[in-house]
């Protein structure tokens, strides 16, 4: 799989080094490459205690994102996916620790254990005071006799962090950190395992399913369940965390882990809201990339009940700027509409026959939604079904609503509908397009006239025309045919959408950016739509005759 990386065994040097270039000089690396990787604060004066934590990299911002005022005293870095040497977490011990003593922040895997452990004797043989603590977040896999460690750790970094940095002695620091992680727990799910650089992705999710609680190293979770949305998703999740929970209110990591969306990790953020526990989740870190698996194509929710002065420790500012804030969940606040965008309902009407019509075309663009949406790919952004899908649901779920009986207002209504509803250049200018043939009807032009006024229009406005390889080279001829019937139109649309195919430079919309042979041998998704609609409506007989 390809990567943007030199080579796996320079991988994480490099990357450290980055991180410290853009730090803002607020961190630094302690001398020993490429066997001692430590990134320590450059402000610590050791008079307070120190936090020390890491393990294998590829947990990105864990563990290096978390050093600064606040959090982490100091990160020692291994391998990708394997422990830091004892020396070099000794380094680290020894590069931070003052009187004040040291904490180990270590997560339960043995080679953190015993690497982490072993460092913390020699440092007690130096007459430094040190303390570890291991955190056993995770609650997937619960027959297993020590509990893996995951997101659950930065409840630890954080709240004995500001513990830390607000002068508590190593005690109060470490039984914080303590009671912390008996409180934690957390879980994960999974579409896709990680890439270890270097190595070929291990294919071991079947197509359709979603792993549960599986390790952040990519370690196989509990079980393969089907997948099918967020909802369901997040339910599977909230269902294993919430024997685990505490009563009273929690504060939730939501952490993506690796390569999920923004977009998709909003939605579960809202899923986990609305969950059976959301009431219980009075806060919330993230959704963001704290502790990520690579490029794991999943997420994972941590939960921790809280004091008040729990609370407080996890809003306290911070220096890393990786550290998302915790924030207290609200409802969906929602505020009119300026004057002049409310919309005008139009005083519905009935017609039989035009509803049904309006359904049929709908559905018929429903339909084909997948195949327009791969076609879209070819030469876009792959969503051109989707939005005209959108858009015919939509307008499906308006039918009540609309004047039926009365063509120039159904024009204007449908065009006001699809400004609403329907996203992208697409909606604007079908938008247009029917306001243009409202304003048309009004004036006396018949139906086809004017739908050839509302194309006239969208001409203008976008600025494409005939041979730009666009929707207009399978609508133009279509509406110039319809005179002859409807059949006769799908076929001069017909032609008209394949003839794209043969236009290898288009000169409007998103195709206009994307190269001659990408677009050579597949069909414009607009016009091909615009086919497809006068084709599936011939198969309607009663629906065909009363278009034309």
């Amino acid at each position: 799989m390809k990567q943007f990386i030199n080579t796996k065994e320079t991988l994480v040097t490099e990357a450290i080094d980055g991180t410290l270039r853009t730090a803002g000089g607020r961190l630094a690396r302690l001398d020993g490459y490429p066997h001692i990787k430590v990134v320590v604060r450059t402000d610590w004066d050791k008079s307070k205690v120190a936090l020390v934590s890491g393990g294998g990299s590829g947990h990105e911002p864990s563990h290096a994102g978390f050093v600064g005022q606040g959090m982490l005293t100091a990160a020692v870095c291994g391998e990708v996916f394997a422990s830091p040497s004892v020396d070099a977490v000794l380094a680290g011990i020894l590069s931070v620790t003052g009187k004040a003593g040291c904490l180990l922040i270590v997560k339960n895997y043995t080679g953190d254990r015993l690497n982490f452990g072993l460092a913390a004797e020699r440092a007690r043989a130096f007459g430094l005071k040190v303390n570890m603590v291991i955190v056993d977040d995770d609650v997937a896999l619960p027959d297993l006799p020590q509990a893996r460690g995951v997101a659950g750790t930065l409840f630890v970094h954080k709240i004995a962090g500001a513990l830390a940095d607000q002068g508590a002695d190593l005690e109060t620091v470490t039984g914080a950190a303590k009671r912390v992680i008996e409180g934690a727990v957390s879980i994960g799910m999974s579409l896709d395992t990680c890439t270890i650089p270097g190595s070929p992705k291990e294919d071991r999710i079947e197509s359709g399913k979603a792993e549960l609680g599986l390790g952040i190293h990519g370690e196989a979770g509990i079980e393969q369940v089907s997948y099918s949305n967020a909802k369901v998703a997040m339910a599977m999740v909230v269902d294993r965390l919430a024997p685990n929970l505490a009563p009273g209110p929690h504060v939730a990591i939501l952490n993506n882990l690796g390569s999920t969306t923004p977009l998709e990790m909003a939605v579960l953020a809202e899923e986990l809201t609305l969950s059976r526990i959301g009431g219980q989740i009075r806060w919330l870190i993230g959704p963001a990339a704290m502790m990520t698996s690579l490029d794991m194509h999943g997420f994972s929710v941590s939960l921790l009940p809280v004091s008040a002065a729990d609370e407080a420790a996890l809003q306290a500012p911070v220096a890393p700027w990786v550290w998302p804030g915790c924030l207290p969940l609200g409802s969906v606040s929602v505020l009119p509409l300026p004057d002049g965008l409310t919309p005008i309902q139009p005083l519905p009407s009935k017609n039989e026959e035009t509803r049904l019509f309006i359904e049929r075309c709908c559905n018929i663009l429903i339909d084909a939604e997948a195949d327009l949406n791969a076609l879209d790919a070819k030469s876009g952004d792959g969503d051109t079904g989707s939005t005209l899908a959108t858009a015919a649901r939509a307008l499906i779920g308006a039918l009540d609503r609309l004047p039926l009986a009365d063509l120039t207002q159904l024009y204007r209504a449908i065009g006001l509908e699809l400004s609403q509803t329907m996203g992208g250049s697409s909606g604007v200018l079908l938008a247009i397009f029917f306001a243009a043939a409202g304003d048309a009807s009004s004036s006396g032009r018949d139906a086809i006239g004017a739908l050839k006024a509302g194309l006239d229009r969208i001409m203008q406005v976008g600025g494409a025309k005939p041979g730009d390889r666009t929707m207009i080279d399978a609508l133009m001829p279509a509406l110039n045919a319809l005179e002859g019937g409807i059949e006769a139109a799908a076929l001069e649309a017909r032609q008209g959408a394949d003839a794209t195919a043969r236009i290898t430079r288009a000169r409007a919309g998103r195709a206009s950016y994307v190269s001659e042979a990408s677009l050579s041998g597949h069909n414009d998704p607009g016009a091909e739509a615009v086919a497809r609609l006068f084709e599936q409506i011939c198969d309607a007989p009663a629906l065909s005759a009363q278009t034309a």
